[in-house]
């Protein structure tokens, strides 16, 4: 239900916040100084955005025929680093504003996505990402949203794995990398083969991470043919372990490069 009730942003004396701040806890932890700057902040952006989506300031008269005016508050509450903050989202009568800072729907604020993200990244489990959420941030993160906000990641990672490529690449290096990942509460090793080039114009591109147990010609054949699939027709040049059949089986006319030419440093797989 909407409320018409009419919000005064709070004007805080930034001064004298701070001197009401004698341990960290006043500054980072629930109810503390950034907190309320947060939602001050948050909450002017929302008033300016309301403002410029209407077209004039507060309680300035329109001369159009059919205008568009306020229409009350929503209550709000979104996660943040800060802790739960929240916000009165400005309506209008038309029902036509779309907030840019707080997206209809949203409840997690970006920064916190990133958060979690880098903690599943290293590995923690949903549960150690609650524990560790609530220690730092007094935040009680539901299983189900860290699951929400992981797979996000997971998403975007296959989008970008199946992406088109180019017809022809000039140098292609190919390498698998291993690491211990954490795989049904297990710790095992992984084989990351990856497969970097440069294109016409240039520029380094990573073609793509796949995942296997260990390196061998099977896997590295897979590869390929993935990359067949996905509009590669031609690479002048590949730098590999020496895998001139397996390579030959799907591009023909290509050079191979001894396996002592060092390929450029790329960045770490994601975690599976």
């Amino acid at each position: 239900m909407k409320d018409q009730r009419e919000i005064i942003i709070p004007d805080l004396d930034y001064k004298a916040e701070v001197r009401k701040c004698k341990t960290m806890e006043d500054v980072v932890g629930k109810n503390g100084l950034m907190q309320k700057l947060f939602k001050d902040i948050i909450q002017q952006l929302l008033e300016a955005e309301m403002e410029e989506h209407l077209g004039r300031e507060r309680h300035e008269r329109s001369n159009e025929a059919n205008p568009n005016y306020r229409n009350g508050y929503s209550s709000k509450t979104i996660e943040s680093s800060f802790g739960e903050v929240g916000l009165d989202i400005p309506r209008d009568r038309k029902a036509q504003f779309e907030p840019k800072v707080v997206k209809k729907y949203e409840t997690v604020c970006n920064e916190l996505d990133k958060k979690i993200i880098g903690l599943y990244a290293c590995g923690m489990s949903v549960r150690d990402i609650q524990s560790e959420m609530e220690e730092l941030y007094g935040i009680d993160v539901s299983p189900a949203m860290i699951s929400k906000i992981t797979d996000k990641v997971v998403e975007a990672a296959a989008e970008w794995q199946s992406r088109e490529l180019d017809e022809i690449y000039p140098i292609v290096y190919m390498d698998a990398m291993h690491f211990k990942v954490r795989d049904d509460n297990k710790i095992v090793s992984k084989a990351a083969y990856i497969c970097m080039a440069l294109d016409m114009k240039g520029k380094k591109d990573i073609l793509g991470i796949w995942i296997g147990e260990s390196e061998g010609a099977k896997f590295w054949l897979s590869v390929c043919n993935d990359l067949k699939n996905r509009g590669v027709d031609d690479i002048l040049i590949a730098c590999m372990d020496g895998l001139c059949s397996v390579f030959s089986r799907c591009f023909e006319n290509y050079s191979m490069i001894a396996a002592t030419t060092p390929a450029p440093t790329v960045p770490a797989p994601i975690r599976i």
